[in-house]
Order: structure tokens, then sequence, then C-alpha cells
């Protein structure tokens, strides 16, 4: 097993400037393998899959990044959610990013990415700069997971080794996108069972729900536990009182769906443990959020202590569950192709 190695910083300087001789696993380390031939040679994920032929590629993803955080802070937990949303429909293949065409049904119509999931134009500026520097090498799907780990670099959070290799997949899949993707209202249970279908436990579960310490929601994924969470017109109980009237100043019974609140209103913008502080305190955003520590499930609720106690702890665990979240089902070897445009099969 390699050794994971998670250092912390915030400042930009000290993102770019990290250095160190990080162990790697080996060619065939990291999930999924294909076989070619008789021979069983198999491709993995590795870290130095572009050491030779596009050594300057996370060079790139780090200086696009940078500017578009730094002219809107919230990027960076949009760029987050997109791997994630990817992730999640039929692996990590940038199905996500596919406009619809002739051959293809966009994810981005669906419920859990209509009119919310964002960040596009990042990754198309990434992806171009990346193909006047080393045309059709760096795929994505990859773009994804070094913008994803990027992005959290760039708020504070940890570094992580990230195994590269993945390949774009030709299709995408709404049904996929519009039924795999946890919603907000989910219970503990229904969470449990989302993360057991792409193989992530109840740890994965609450290390990678952390993600939600940057960025926002909008109202239409949270009014519900203000005004009507059981059906009977009544709000909430679990939470705080004065975040819930905070909440409703921001979020009316009646419009404005698409007012924003953030996820964690102590330190939006920055990586950090608040996120499990808050949801302790009852002041989680979404029922997801909150069902965490209120779902009564003993373990689950030790580790939201856990994570609120030890900021350390949470960042070596959030980068090792985002390594495994970012191996479900990659294209690998022949399969797939390498995307000229992110937004369209070659």
């Amino acid at each position: 097993m390699a050794l994971l190695k998670v250092t912390f910083g915030f400042t930009i300087l000290s993102v770019l400037s990290f250095t160190g001789s990080l162990a790697h696993p080996g060619f065939s380390g990291w999930g999924g393998t294909d076989p070619i031939g008789g021979g069983g040679v198999s491709f993995g994920l590795f870290p130095e899959f572009y050491q030779f032929s596009c050594p300057q590629a996370n060079d790139i993803v780090m200086s696009v990044l940078k500017k578009a955080i730094a002219e809107e802070p919230r990027m960076a937990a949009s760029i987050l959610r997109l791997h994630f949303h990817d992730c999640f429909v039929q692996g990590c293949d940038a199905s996500i990013l596919l406009d619809d065409s002739a051959t293809v049904v966009s994810e981005k119509n669906s419920g859990p990415n209509r009119n919310s999931i964002r960040g596009f134009e990042v990754i198309d500026e990434i992806k171009a700069k990346l193909e006047e520097a080393c045309p059709q090498i760096v795929s994505c799907a990859d773009i994804l997971a070094l913008a994803a780990r990027g992005s959290i670099l760039l708020t504070g959070g940890p570094y992580w080794e990230l195994p590269l290799g993945r390949r774009d997949s030709r299709a995408a899949s709404l049904s996929g996108s519009n039924t795999n993707i946890p919603p907000p209202n989910s219970t503990i249970q229904n969470l449990i069972t989302f993360f057991k279908r792409q193989g992530l436990n109840e740890v994965d579960l609450v290390a990678l729900s952390g993600g939600h310490t940057i960025g926002v929601a909008r109202c239409v994924t949270f009014k519900q536990r203000l005004y009507n969470q059981n059906g009977q017109n009544q709000r909430d109980e679990t939470l705080e009182k004065t975040y819930y009237l905070g909440l409703k100043s921001v979020c009316p019974i009646s419009g404005g769906d698409n007012n924003i609140s953030p996820l964690d209103f102590s330190s939006p913008v920055r990586f950090d443990n608040s996120y499990f502080k808050l949801i302790l305190c009852g002041k989680g955003l979404l029922t997801s959020d909150a069902v965490l520590f209120t779902g009564n499930i003993g373990y689950i609720m030790d580790l939201v202590r856990s994570f609120a106690e030890d900021e350390d702890f949470f960042f070596h665990q959030f980068a090792k569950s985002m390594v495994k979240m970012g191996n479900i089902n990659p294209l690998t070897g022949f399969n797939g192709e390498i995307r000229k445009n992110c937004r369209g099969v070659n």
C-alpha cells in the first residue's frame, strides 16, 4: 500500500512551491485493469502518468485555477462538485462535460445538475492550454481530477498523490445522473446506499461530505427544512433556531429558489473542518449534512466529532477518500479516448 502523504498550507505560494519525494504505487497499483491480448498486461492509474508526455500538466492546471479562484472564490467548490458528479455517474470518465449532440444526451440536463452545475469554462481553458502544450495527451477526466485537487489546495486543504491515466468516455448517461447522485434531502440510510453503490464506505461518506466546507447551495435544496420538512408544514426541529431564522430571511416560503447560502457560513471559501463543527451545533445547511449527526448511527456520529476536533485527521481521510473516489471505474488502456474538446467526442 502506498504511503499517502498529506501536506497543509493555505497560501498560494506554499501550494505552488510544494516539492518532495512521495511514495507511489506501481503501474497496476491503482484500481481498474484492462487485459490486453494474451499476455495479461494491464493498465492502471499511477501518479507519474504524464511525467514524460506532458510534465507541465499540473502546472498548467494550477495556473488557470489560481486565476479563476482569485476572481471567484466560489469556483473552487464548483470544480470539486464537477469531479464528484462525474465520478458517481458511470465512473470518472468526464461524461459530465459532454454537451448535447446528435449522439449524446448531456448529463448537464439532469435534476442534480440543471441550473446548478458550473465551472465548465474553467475546464475548457485548462484543456485549451494543455492542447497547446501537449496535444491529445491529457484526458478531460484527468483534468477534472487534477482541478479538484488543485481547488482544495488553493483554498487551504490537503495535498494528495493523485493517480492519473484516466481516459474519456464517448457517451454520457442522463439516467445515471438522475439516479446515482445523492439528493440534498437524503436520509443517512439513503446516503450510505448511494455511496456503497460506488464502492465507497461510511468513512468515505463522512469525509467526502466535508467537501461542503466550501461552496454554496441554492434555496431550493434546503427550503423544505424551513417550512415543510415532514410534509406537515413544520420546520426541521434539528435546525438551530438562530440559524433557522437567518435562513428564512434568505429563503422565503415562496420564490427565491435560486437564492444561495453558504454550506459553511463560518468560512465559506476556506477548506477546513468547520463544516463538522457546525453540524454538531445544528447548523448544517442541507438535510444530507445534518443527518450525518442526527441520523443517530453511532460510528458516523463519532466520525463527525473526530473530524470536528482534529482537522489534520479530517484532511488525511479526505485525501484518502478522494483518491478512492477518483478511482471509480476509470477508462484506461485502449478504452475510451482522449478528447480534443472536453464538450464533445472526437
